[in-house]
Parts: C-alpha cells; sequence; structure tokens
C-alpha cells in the first residue's frame, strides 16, 4: 500500500503539472508572474483532486482490466 501512495504522490504531481501548464497556456492570455500564480492556482486544486482518484479508483481499474483481458 505504501508504494502505491507513493506512486500516486509522484505520478499525481507530474500529469497534473503538465496537464494544467498545458491546459493554462492554451486557454489564457496570461503571461509572466500572473501566468505562473494561475497555473500553480490550478494545480494545486488538480493534484487535490488527482491524488484520491488515483488512490481509490486505480484498484478499480486494475480489476476492470484484468476481467478484460483474461477473456
Amino acid at each position: 500500500m505504501k508504494k502505491k501512495i507513493v506512486f500516486a504522490l509522484v505520478m499525481g504531481f507530474i500529469t497534473t503539472g503538465i496537464i494544467s501548464l498545458t491546459l493554462m497556456f492554451l486557454n489564457t492570455n496570461n503571461s509572466g508572474v500572473k501566468f505562473l500564480n494561475t497555473w500553480f492556482k490550478s494545480w494545486g486544486v488538480a493534484y487535490f483532486i488527482v491524488i484520491p482518484s488515483i488512490i481509490f479508483i486505480s484498484p478499480l481499474v486494475d480489476k476492470v482490466i484484468a476481467k478484460i483481458l483474461n477473456k
């Protein structure tokens, strides 16, 4: 379980950073410090949403995938 939590923390950090940066870049006209402030705020919100999602939803996804691949 410890490995799954660490994985969720690291993977969540990386993926939310990439996705929030990309979406901010595509959907705003902000630049400089304003862009960074808005990005970090969005990244923080995304991070706290994705961590529980990874921890609680990934076991269900694993089971579904195992069933699909075992058919």
